[in-house]
């Protein structure tokens, strides 16, 4: 059985090599088209593509191909409050997000390709204080199901958490509760990393569809965390 064609081929990630040592308007509008076909296109594609496997692992996560409002990240960088004023990301990323979120801070699955650093994660970055609240209360009210969901055999191995947390517990909270680091969390990310020679094979979309079934205890507890369907 012939293999399908890879989705990225090395000329995505020389497009963003190229971008970040040429991170300015005019070098992008001279080539735009390279950027369309080599990396916008194809990650279209690609998402278009984990669509149907994604409604498999939970039919309330989406996959959407559209060029804009959909899964695809824009490559413009919001510089509005940053002192960095480069005008475009150095990585190509898309977000698989609950049909309840209009936002980043929704739960979601994300594809980050980046010379020298592709992952895929899972999880919640940065949740507005109500489902924060609702996580935090969960953790410390069950903290059985959030240790059997970051130690389950199919998330462990592969997933690692990463994110923000506070330095002192959060108000309301009992300084000595054996998951106090968890409950001092800002951010429920796990995180699962890929060699750019990954991303570049005609089997990536199976090994991502895979990370992302793996990821499903992670993503199921802080969905029911937040009163949201899995």
């Amino acid at each position: 059985m012939k293999k399908p064609a890879p989705h990225f081929r090395p000329a995505l990630f020389q497009f963003l090599r190229e971008l970040a040592v040429n991170n300015d308007r005019t070098w992008f509008a001279e080539n735009k088209a390279r950027y369309e076909a080599d990396v916008k296109g194809p990650l279209l594609s690609f998402i278009a593509d984990f669509g149907p496997h994604l409604k498999k692992i939970s039919r309330h996560y989406v996959a959407d191909p559209r060029p804009v409002g959909g899964s695809l990240f824009r490559i413009h960088r919001d510089t509005r409050f940053s002192k960095d004023k480069t005008p475009y990301k150095t990585h190509a990323s898309a977000q698989f997000r609950h049909e309840a979120g209009k936002d980043v801070h929704a739960p979601g699955y994300y594809l980050h390709l980046e010379p020298g650093s592709v992952f895929f994660g899972c999880g919640l970055w940065h949740p507005e204080p109500e489902p924060l609240q609702q996580i935090r209360t969960r953790i410390a009210e069950d903290p059985k199901a959030w240790k059997k969901a970051i130690g389950a055999k199919a998330f462990n191995p592969h997933y690692q958490l990463q994110g923000e947390s506070l330095k002192r517990p959060p108000k309301g909270f009992d300084p000595d509760h054996p998951e106090l680091e968890a409950i001092k969390r800002k951010d429920f990310i796990g995180v699962t990393p890929f060699k750019e020679r990954d991303a570049l094979s005609s089997d990536f979309l199976m090994q991502v569809v895979e990370r992302a079934k793996a990821g499903t205890p992670l993503m199921r507890f802080l969905s029911e965390s937040i009163e949201l369907p899995f």
